[in-house]
């Protein structure tokens, strides 16, 4: 099976992730641009190298692909380039005319552009640093004024030309939207995906995502579909483009917590799971079923190890039924493991476990843990399993969910903005985790390499050479 894959950037959970979860199964030949082509956190994508790297694959099965990254360089891009909207129709029809002509079926993802709460322009226009905030105000406060018919003025001091340049960039970004829902009237995507990240209530995204609803279900597209999330959409489109109706039995751990809500979420963590599982184009059958999905869920709410407030489920009787495979999402925690959860599983055997994953939100780490079942189930029924992989693939998730995000990284955020030094200080705490998760797994990697690729504290990448 050939599967090509545009990534959102070259971040390792969007980038390396994709390539060590694919790897488990012999029988799958990955092609991806070079990681150099990829955009960062402050550099774009190089788009006419991406459309080279498609425009020279030889025939594949399915293209996964990132639309943000071909029509703005990237995630990021999206919310900062300035080219106008004739400029960037003009590179994806480019695009689309190169696709058609290496594979049938496009599964594709695009974001409805966020608006972060936060005075931080990191990932934002320079002017978020002082207006943000405001204008995340302004937002959820027009689009409640709509909703709910309040007619109040909704007072603002955001200077006109920084809220004319905010608005200018979403009408845009929403009309680049508006015309990939045309492409999928006309048949080109398999599956289409508009992805909403970091949302709230109200705000101008959702309005748009509600506009968007509204006219797929006008027109009729059942392969079109809003999700909230991001970084995992492409994982679950590698699911679907492989999927063959694989049934997962959801095991909740807080059986009477899911109806609550996720940080960074505006869905129940059910639902977040019965979407997830939809969009991999697999089953749910509690009686007949292949694999285990084992959700370590939040009692009361869920902790967020960026903000530092962790959870950890100590001395829970967690049934793993390890005679049937199962794969742990762990999602007790926003952005990291739940410290509890882990000394329970490092107890276990590794026959059965067919994943684990802990990163970010809930939507990106059970839109991971389910790929990586998928895929084992997968390689083992076909007998193409490669299990020098799979230990890879949990030895890095358990150094970097775990071991990085749940104790190293603490100590990283305090010696900002020296990164780098502090990490380099602490090689030799993460080697004595790495040592740990070895004998879990019997896998024993040498030369360890860690770096910080964005040169924050979010994201680590751990090399094995």
């Amino acid at each position: 099976m050939k599967i090509a894959v545009i990534p959102i950037d070259n971040r390792p959970i969007c980038y390396d992730l994709i390539s060590d979860i694919l790897s488990i199964d012999n029988n799958i030949e990955l092609f991806m641009p070079d990681i150099k082509h990829l955009g960062g956190l402050t550099r774009h994508s190089d788009v006419e190298n991406i459309l080279s790297f498609i425009q020279n694959l030889p025939k594949i099965d399915s293209l996964v692909v990132c639309l943000d990254t071909i029509a703005y360089g990237g995630l990021i891009s999206s919310r900062r380039t300035e080219e106008s909207y004739n400029e960037i129709k003009k590179r994806i029809e480019k695009f689309k005319n190169i696709a058609l002509k290496k594979t049938k079926k496009i599964l594709a993802f695009s974001s409805i552009m966020r608006i972060s709460n936060n005075n931080i322009n990191e990932e934002e226009k320079t002017y978020w640093n002082k207006y943000g905030e405001k204008i995340f105000s302004w937002s959820f406060e027009t689009h409640k004024n709509e909703v709910l018919k309040l007619n109040r003025e909704i007072k603002t001091d955001i200077p006109d030309e920084i809220l004319d340049d905010y608005l200018n960039t979403r009408k845009r970004n929403f009309k680049i939207n508006q015309l990939y829902l045309k492409w999928a009237k006309e048949g080109f995507f398999d599956t289409l995906i508009f992805s909403k990240d970091d949302c709230a209530e109200f705000g101008l995204n959702i309005k748009e995502a509600n506009f968007l609803d509204n006219e797929i279900k006008k027109l009729n597209l059942n392969n079109v579909k809003i999700k909230t999330g991001a970084d995992e959409i492409p994982l679950g489109l590698i699911s679907r483009a492989i999927n063959e109706n694989i049934k997962f039995n959801p095991i909740f751990i807080e059986e009477n917590s899911i109806n609550l809500i996720s940080k960074y979420e505006d869905i129940s963590i059910k639902n977040c799971v019965l979407g997830q599982i939809e969009l991999s184009k697999s089953a749910i059958d509690t009686k007949n079923y292949d694999i285990n999905l084992i959700i370590n869920n939040f009692k009361v709410e869920q902790g967020d190890l960026v903000l530092g407030s962790a959870i950890n489920t100590l001395n829970k009787n967690i049934d793993f039924n390890l005679k049937t495979p199962f794969a742990i999402a762990d999602v007790n925690n926003a952005n990291g493991a739940d410290n509890g959860l882990i000394e329970q599983i490092m107890n276990l055997k590794t026959d059965n476990l067919y994943g684990y994953c802990a990163y970010n939100t809930s939507a990106n780490t059970i839109g991971c843990a389910l790929l990586i079942a998928i895929v084992k189930f997968l390689a083992l029924k076909y007998n193409t399993y490669n299990d020098l992989a799979f230990k890879k693939l949990m030895f890095i998730r358990l150094i970097d969910d775990w071991a990085y995000q749940t104790i190293i990284r603490k100590d990283i955020r305090k010696n900002a903005p020296d990164f780098k030094k502090t990490l380099d200080k602490n090689n030799n705490e993460l080697n004595n985790y790495a040592n740990i998760i070895s004998k879990f797994l019997n896998y024993y990697p040498q030369n360890l390499k860690y770096s910080l690729p964005w040169n924050r504290s979010f994201e680590i990448r751990i090399e094995i050479k």
